[in-house]
């Protein structure tokens, strides 16, 4: 299959797992922002490909998990507004609130549907004119473009009872958040390629030269991985810091203009809310004035909402790399798949579920050594 077999072939991930083994020298830290690198590293095995002295952080790259508790404990309280009909990707379902959580009001009463397009929205709000609908519009900016489609098309079509609770997040103010931190232990990033495939990747050319971190932007498939570590390791060791695309093959410096343009109409960037991260600066979408019509959280005006996040969980220390999953105590114990205390152990691309499902036997390892040590143990296993 084109684009997917060519980059699974063995010989060519052993030769650049070689290459890399021969030229890295320095202990590095490397963060993969994207939630799909994640799973992607995890499913594939990478990090046994890896030398020891590369250690493979996850970043703020699921956008299920960064999504506020505020955002989702309001998303909860508009489904309980009469009438009111809560469209929403699966992805969303079984993320735990502050008291319940969307599957549970689902299984009250509430009329929740998963669907498959944000245009599913628009039809059933078409089909239902009496009765308020809205649409839960997460992402990153790899979302943006088809969140403000049904903003764009119900505005085109005139159907007034539509709405979108709007939760988008951007990368690059995470990234430069997480460098600003005290606590950073990031030396290099491999960028999202998915969103650059949007946005392109000027935004992070900045970041690279002001924090004198290279960026790697990377595909998902093993090969990709692996080359786009390669790229960030060479500039470690060369002293250097920029911005390369290893992802070339699908996205170019500019990204879709197309699609750029249409989120650039739609929205605006204004300050966001990041679960267990809490606020950061000009990090997120919202409508812009001309749309404010058809923001679910002005139209539902549900009141003040009180939000409480569990104590025990350190998702927010995951998602800044400062933390690994198997560091939770809650880890494989209280928070499981089926009984998750926070979004990371829930999404698809969350990073304890990466680790829950391919790695829970580090935990046992994890347990008994300090968290530089683990992440070491990590790094070789």
């Amino acid at each position: 299959m084109k684009y997917i077999d060519e980059y699974r072939k063995k010989e060519l991930i052993l030769a650049v797992s070689g290459e890399l083994k021969r030229i890295s020298k320095k202990e590095i830290s490397l963060m993969e922002v994207c939630g799909g690198h994640t799973m992607a590293i995890h499913r594939f095995g990478l990090r046994a490909l890896l030398p020891p002295n590369i250690r493979l952080l996850s970043g703020p790259g699921c956008p299920v998990c960064v999504s506020s508790q505020h955002f989702l404990d309001t998303a909860i309280a508009c489904s309980k507004v009469p009438g009111a009909i809560l469209t929403t990707y699966g992805d969303l379902i079984r993320v735990p609130g502050s008291v319940t959580s969307l599957e549970k009001e689902k299984a009250n009463g509430a009329d929740i549907r998963i669907v498959y397009s944000v245009l599913e929205a628009v039809e059933i709000a078409g089909k239902n004119p009496g009765r308020p609908v809205f649409f839960l519009g997460i992402g990153f900016e790899t979302t943006a473009p088809a969140n403000a489609m049904l903003v764009h098309r119900a505005r085109l079509e005139g159907v007034d009872n539509v709405s979108i609770l709007v939760s988008h997040s951007l990368v690059p103010p995470a990234i430069a958040f997480i460098l600003a931190s005290p606590q950073n232990r990031v030396q290099a990033f491999l960028g999202p390629g998915h969103v650059c495939a949007v946005m392109g990747y000027r935004e992070y050319e900045p970041l690279s030269s002001r924090f004198s971190v290279p960026i790697a932007i990377t595909g998902f498939e093993p090969l990709d991985l692996l080359e786009g570590t390669l790229m960030a390791v060479r500039q470690l060791e060369a002293g250097t810091a920029c911005v390369e695309n290893q992802y070339s093959r699908v996205l170019d410096r500019d990204g879709n203009l197309a699609a750029r343009a249409l989120v650039e109409s739609v929205f605006e960037a204004a300050d966001r809310k990041w679960r267990g991260v809490g606020r950061i600066p000009m990090s997120g979408y919202r409508l812009r004035p001309e749309y404010r019509a058809y923001d679910a959280e002005l139209a539902f005006d549900v009141g003040a909402i009180d939000t409480c996040e569990s104590t025990v969980c350190i998702s927010g220390q995951i998602l800044r790399g400062i933390r690994k999953p198997h560091d939770c105590p809650a880890f494989g114990k209280q928070c499981t798949p089926l009984t998750p205390l926070g979004a990371t152990m829930v999404s698809a691309e969350g990073a304890c579920t990466a680790y829950y499902t391919y790695g829970r036997h580090l935990v046992a390892t994890a347990e008994k050594q300090p968290d530089t040590e683990a992440a070491q143990t990590e790094g070789a296993a």
